[in-house]
Parts: C-alpha cells; structure tokens; sequence
C-alpha cells in the first residue's frame, strides 16, 4: 500500500477497495491486487517479494520448477522464501519465511529471484517428513536438473543438519546407483530376496560385443536383468517401441528378465520378491548365455 499512498491513494481508499464485493483484493498486509478473482501464481510470487522486501529469494518446489523440474505447484502452495536471518519478517498468509545465515546468490528466471537448484531442491526435502516423496524429489532432481549427488550432499554439509536424515540416506542409494525413487525402493526389495547382490545399472553385450542393454539390475553370473519400467518412460511413442525393441535384444541373447513397474514395488513387495526370487532359480537352472558385463561408462 506504500506505492499506492505515493501515488495518492489513502489508506482509507485502499482498504474500502478491498472490502467483499469489491474492485480490489488483499493478498498480504500491505499488498493489494488491484483485480477481483483468483490470483495466479505469478501474482502470489510478486505479492510474497513485495511483501518481504527486495533481499527475498524463492526457494522450494517454486524454485526447483522454473528451474526445469516437471512438477506442477498449486496456487494453494505456499511460497517458500528465503531471507537474511537479521530481517524481523516472518511467515504470513500464504508465504513460508525461513530466515537463514546462508543466503545464496540468486538466479533469475523470467524476471524471478530464484535459490539455486541444488539449494531449493533441499529447503523443500527439509520440509518433507516421509521417506518416498524425498527420495523421489531427490532422483527427479538428479534426472530432470542433472544435478550431482555429490553436489547435494555437499550442499547438506554445509547448511543446517534439521530435516536431513532421509535426504542423506536417499543420496547415499543414488550414490550407489540408483536413478529414480523406483530404483531406491527396488534396492531395499532386492536385499529382502536374499538373492545374490546385483550390479547396478551396468552395460551388457552380446559375444560380439554389441550392446545390449543397461539394466537396473544385473546378475552377471546366470545372466539374469530385472528393469524397473515406469509408465511415464515407457508407454508412448517412441519410449514404448524403445522398451520393445530393447527386450527383445534381452530375448535374443539369453537374458531371463524380469520387468516391474513402480507401483508394484510399494502395493506389491511381497509378489514381486517371489518373482525375482523364481526368475533367478529359473535362469541358474539353464546354461549361463555368452553375454558379458561391460566396464561403467562415463
């Protein structure tokens, strides 16, 4: 309202225009929009700067997405801001304030003050209590923004340890191999079959030398691959012929496979044990095929 009282508009106007029925609305105490209805999000962001001032930044799932991620944020999602830990501001409305001693140099995008990706992606993992939502914020962030697991944990060390038990175990399993939150929870399965630990995402060649595949999972010594297939990936074109033509690469060469797909890892662990656990006795009963295990590439 300070802008609107420089252009000559008195308090007492402003908040008559803003009463039920009105021409205006209230957003914040001392933020008006100056429209009826809805506001959008970018209206939501531009009233949570004005309201903390011009050192705010946006961190969070706000930040993370005009980063790159493929996520929708609601208009009911607050907006997560960071400021200088010496500002008295606080959280009001809509608008989460954190107050930090470390606050980074910002991006912008399309004219936004933004927390930078590896920053954002852990102010909202903080925020989360249950392991499955962070471990998958955390691969998507890995996939989507192509950010480093080493990047991230390094950005866990130095800020505030408060909330960062699950997001160091989570980057502990993409650090050992896992690429998407499936994979995280395919690695505690695996370890339930008492099956033979496999390699983890690791290339396989026919006797030639032509590539196979890169299967989530690989027992080299019976030849045995298990793929962790989502339906996002894998059921439209051209991701879906993909997934045909590679499994029938599997086929031809000798590979037993076993394909799962995310759901039935967190609705069906028990099943899906038992499949492993017979597709494995399965494929150490046959001749071991001439496939090899090919060194990591970088």
């Amino acid at each position: 309202m300070t802008q609107l009282e420089a252009l000559g508009v008195p308090q007492e106007t402003s908040y008559r225009r803003c009463l039920p029925g009105r021409p205006w609305r209230r957003l914040l105490p001392g933020v008006v929009l100056l429209r009826t209805g809805e506001p959008t999000r970018r209206q939501l962001l531009e009233g949570a700067l004005l309201h903390c001032g011009d050192n705010a930044i946006i961190t969070g799932m706000e930040s993370c997405r005009r980063q790159g991620l493929r996520r929708e944020v609601g208009t009911d999602e607050p907006v997560h801001l960071l400021l200088p830990a010496h500002l008295k501001t606080t959280s009001c409305g809509y608008v989460l304030v954190e107050r930090t001693t470390r606050m980074p140099v910002p991006v912008h995008r399309d004219g936004l003050p933004l927390a930078p990706a590896p920053r954002a992606v852990l102010d909202e993992c903080r925020r989360l209590r249950e392991h499955p939502p962070i471990r998958a914020l955390l691969a998507e962030a890995v996939q989507q923004l192509g950010l480093d697991p080493a990047e991230l944990s390094a950005e866990l060390e130095t800020g505030s340890r408060r909330g960062t038990a699950v997001p160091r175990a989570v980057l502990r399993e993409i650090a050992r191999g896992a690429r998407s939150a499936a994979e995280g929870l395919a690695m505690g399965l695996w370890r339930r079959t008492g099956l033979p630990e496999p390699v983890w995402n690791f290339e396989v060649h026919d006797e030639h030398g032509r590539y196979i595949a890169t299967p989530d999972a690989r027992c080299d010594e019976v030849a045995f691959a298990w793929e962790i297939d989502s339906y996002e990936f894998h059921f439209g074109q051209p991701g879906y012929a993909a997934t045909l033509a590679r499994n029938n690469r599997y086929a031809a060469a000798g590979i037993a496979l076993v394909q799962t797909v995310p759901s039935r890892l967190r609705n069906e662990p028990r099943a899906v044990v038992a499949e492993l656990v017979s597709a494995y006795r399965t494929a150490a009963a046959r001749p071991r095929p001439p496939v090899k295990l090919a060194a990591r590439s970088e």
